[in-house]
């Protein structure tokens, strides 16, 4: 299946050319590189975390069927085939090939990867490179980073030190930074730098139980301001997961606009702000992305999981954010079929959303391509210095 067999919206010719060059996923995790029981995999194609229901499958999801539809023929399959016959044609094929012609089919020029949790089994950013045909670079999760070195046993004003000093050492090597304090905590928390006394109380309650997931907030405000101020110095872009996730986070304390506090505080920092995901806050990031200058938004896995649904979404984000604050994710992870289907419902999303607004008389072509442009690739060249 070609690229241009995706676009359904009818786009003048600079529009669908825009839309369909290449893009860069400035977010996605690593793939398996083993061979998936139909078991692994589909738990690898939902974020509830559990089985399906005795007698179901999360084949019969949107995201489901959008593999049935849409992956089959990049696996030399017709549309439509059951999921046994999808799932025996990737096991024949084999992990690596699998991957190779999913993550090329996405049309990715670049991933930024977030390797942070994952095990052997998922690919690194190099080898999604290699796969993807693609350039990639690391993106360091700070909370990955906070657990070595609180594993490693300092003492407690040690740990203050050893954490600056390990977070600058891998963003030297990376082209962005990361938090998942959405899960650990949630958006609400208070947006001040806490003292060293308090930073260094915290830390000896925490090192009584190292191997346990960060969640004291003392400590991940302190992460976050440690990672600001390394940011700052390397010029590098801060993201956030917010909105929609797995069941570990509770979300109506993942809507971005409870972190609007540290977002007001980092704005004389200049560090770019980035806000992950954010369905079905994506309205709300928008306003943030619109009135602080240093904030910028994707919608990333919701447009995978809403699959057919992906271009409503599009359409409400492009209501208020403005065009250069936007930028694309797929949040692959796990199996191959998320990268090529985020940027996939990218493309048809955006194209209609664009198709909406040309038919009314409201954008050019020139306006459309330009934007089509800037969302897949431009912004994120340029917040990410690539």
């Amino acid at each position: 299946m070609e690229l241009e067999d995706i676009l359904q919206a009818p786009v003048p010719g600079p529009v669908r050319a825009a839309l369909l060059a290449p893009l860069v996923d400035h977010h996605c995790h690593g793939v398996r590189r083993d061979e998936l029981t139909r078991s692994q995999f589909e738990m690898l194609i939902t974020e509830a975390g559990t089985p399906a229901p005795p007698g179901t499958t999360h084949f019969d999801t949107p995201v489901g069927t959008a593999i049935r539809r849409w992956c089959a023929p990049v696996l030399g399959l017709g549309p439509h085939v059951p999921p046994a016959v999808y799932l025996a044609r990737r096991a024949e094929l084999g992990p690596d090939e699998a991957n190779k012609r999913l993550l090329r089919a996405a049309g990715v020029v670049a991933f930024l990867v977030d390797c942070g949790g994952g095990g052997r089994e998922l690919l690194s950013a190099a080898e999604m490179g290699r796969l993807g045909g693609a350039a990639a670079d690391d993106i360091v999760r700070l909370e990955h980073v906070e657990e070595e070195v609180a594993q490693e046993g300092p003492t407690a004003a040690g740990y203050v030190h050893a954490l600056a000093e390990r977070l600058a050492a891998r963003a030297s090597r990376a082209v962005g930074l990361k938090s998942i304090v959405a899960y650990r905590h949630g958006l609400h928390f208070d947006p001040a730098r806490p003292s060293r006394g308090t930073v260094i109380a915290a830390a000896g309650r925490r090192l009584t139980e190292p191997k346990e997931p960060l969640t004291d907030p003392v400590l991940l405000r302190h992460l976050l301001w440690t990672a600001v101020d390394i940011a700052r110095d390397r010029g590098l872009p801060l993201q956030f997961h917010t909105g929609y996730g797995d069941p570990g986070i509770d979300l109506h304390r993942s809507d971005p606009t409870l972190m609007t506090g540290f977002i007001r505080a980092t704005r004389p920092v200049g560090v770019p702000v980035i806000l992950l995901h954010c369905y079905p806050f994506h309205r709300q990031a928008a306003y943030l992305a619109s009135v602080f200058p240093h904030v910028y938004a994707d919608v990333g896995l919701a447009l995978t999981y809403t699959a057919a649904g992906s271009a409503t979404i599009i359409g409400e984000l492009l209501e208020l954010v403005p065009f250069h604050k936007l930028m694309f994710s797929s949040d692959c992870s796990g199996v191959a079929e998320m990268c090529h289907l985020g940027a996939l419902y990218f493309r048809r999303g955006l194209a209609r959303a664009l198709a909406a607004r040309m038919q009314e008389g409201e954008w050019s072509a020139g306006d459309a391509a330009r934007v089509a442009h800037m969302i897949g690739s431009g912004n994120a060249r340029r917040v990410y210095r690539l």
